[in-house]
C-alpha cells in the first residue's frame, strides 16, 4: 500500500511530519499520529478543518458542501483536511499552533562529525545523527550550546534525508556557539529542537530568484541540492551578498551547482567600499529586470534585518510585485528567527 509523508507547518513555525497511508485522508492520519488538527464535524459540513495545502496532488472528492468550502477557494489551494486524500508527499500550513493540535517541538541527538572555520567569517558544522531528520529545505533548528543551557537557531545547509546534517554559522567574536566550537572534539554529543520555521521551498512552477545576505547563504544550498536532485528545469538566480571579501564563503559550492542544475546561474555582491570585487554595493543595486521576469517569479530571501528591510522597500519604491515573496530575517547571535 502506498505511504505519502506529510508536513503540517504551524503557524508558530513547528513542522510535524506524518505518514498517511492510500485512501486515508489527513485529518484521520494527523490523529493517528496523536496530533489533533482543528475539528468539529469530520464530514465536509463546518469547515473547522480548513487548511492550505502548499505542495502534493491530492483528491478532495466531492462530499462537502460550498460552506465549508467554495469553488474558488479550493482552486486557491485551501483544503479541508477531513476530505483531503494525499496522492503524493507534500505540505500543509496548518492555521494555527502546534499547542492547540497537542503536539509540539521535536528533539533529536547528534554528534560532532567536523567543524571547518572560513576565515574568520563563518564555521561550517556538520553533525551525524542516527535518523535522518524529515525537515523541509529552508528550515532551521535549535541546537543546545553544551554547559550553557542556551540555544542557538541555524537553517539546515544540508539536504533533508541525509544521515549527516549540515550547517553555516557567523564566527562572531565573543560568541556562544563560536566560542564553543573552537574548541568542540568530534564526537560531542548535542541537541537539537526541530524541525522550525515558514521559510522553505515551495512547490516550482516559475522562475526562482534566491537573495542571500551573509551565512543566510545556508539555506539556499539546501534548496539547490532538492532542486539538482529533481532535475528542475526551471530559472535560478541566486545573488549573494557579503560585507567584505572574506564573507563570501562556499562560493565553490555554488560553482559546482552551477555545473549540475540546468538553468541556475549565481552573482555575488561586496558592500565594502574597499573591496575590489567587480559587484560593489547592495544586493538590490544588482539586481536584472530579467531575474525579476516582470513579476512572474518567486522570491526567497535570507539575510540579517537591515537587508530584508532594504529589499522589501525597494520592491515597495520600484513596484515590484514578486508572484510570491517568502523572506527570513536572522541575527546571527539570537535563539530565534523571523520568517514570513
Amino acid at each position: 500500500m502506498a505511504c505519502y509523508r506529510i508536513a503540517l507547518n504551524f503557524e508558530d513555525g513547528v513542522t510535524r511530519f506524518i505518514e498517511c497511508k492510500d485512501g486515508e485522508n489527513v485529518l484521520d492520519a494527523a490523529f493517528r499520529n496523536k496530533i489533533n488538527l482543528p475539528m468539529d464535524c469530520s464530514d465536509g459540513v463546518c469547515g473547522t478543518c480548513k487548511c492550505r495545502a502548499e505542495s502534493g496532488s491530492y483528491d478532495l472528492g466531492g462530499d462537502f458542501i460550498d460552506d465549508a468550502l467554495t469553488a474558488d477557494e479550493a482552486e486557491s489551494g485551501l483544503v479541508l483536511t477531513c476530505q483531503m486524500k494525499p496522492t503524493s508527499d507534500g505540505v500543509i500550513a496548518v492555521p494555527t499552533t502546534s499547542l492547540a493540535c497537542k503536539t509540539g517541538q521535536q528533539k533529536f541527538a547528534a554528534t560532532v562529525a567536523k567543524v571547518v572555520p572560513h576565515n574568520d567569517a563563518a564555521i561550517v558544522l556538520e553533525l551525524d545523527v542516527e535518523a535522518a531528520p524529515a525537515f523541509l529545505p529552508g528550515q532551521y533548528v535549535n541546537v543546545d550550546v553544551p554547559g550553557s543551557g542556551q540555544c542557538r537557531s541555524y537553517s539546515f545547509s544540508s539536504a533533508p534525508g541525509e544521515g549527516r546534517i549540515g550547517f553555516l554559522i557567523k564566527k562572531i567574536p565573543g560568541g556562544l556557539m563560536s566560542g564553543w566550537l573552537e574548541c568542540a572534539e568530534i564526537g560531542t554529543k548535542l541537541e537539537l529542537t526541530g524541525p522550525q520555521g515558514s521559510f522553505y521551498l515551495r512547490d516550482v512552477q516559475r522562475p526562482l530568484l534566491f537573495l542571500a545576505g551573509g551565512t543566510g547563504l545556508a539555506p539556499f544550498l539546501s534548496m539547490l541540492e532538492v532542486l539538482a536532485r529533481a532535475n528542475s528545469q526551471q530559472k535560478v538566480h541566486l545573488i549573494y551578498g557579503a560585507t567584505r571579501d572574506l564573507d563570501l564563503v562556499l562560493v565553490d559550492e555554488l560553482e559546482a551547482y552551477a555545473k549540475r542544475l540546468a538553468n541556475f546561474s549565481y552573482s555575488t555582491v561586496v558592500a565594502e567600499e574597499s573591496s575590489s570585487h567587480p559587484r560593489k554595493g547592495w544586493v538590490t543595486q544588482h539586481m536584472p529586470a530579467e531575474v525579476l521576469n516582470d513579476g512572474n517569479v518567486d522570491v526567497y530571501l535570507c539575510g540579517p534585518p537591515p537587508m530584508v528591510d532594504a529589499v522589501r522597500t525597494y520592491f515597495n519604491d520600484n513596484g515590484v510585485k514578486p508572484h510570491s515573496f517568502h523572506y527570513e530575517k536572522f541575527t546571527p547571535n539570537a535563539s530565534a528567527k523571523v520568517a514570513a
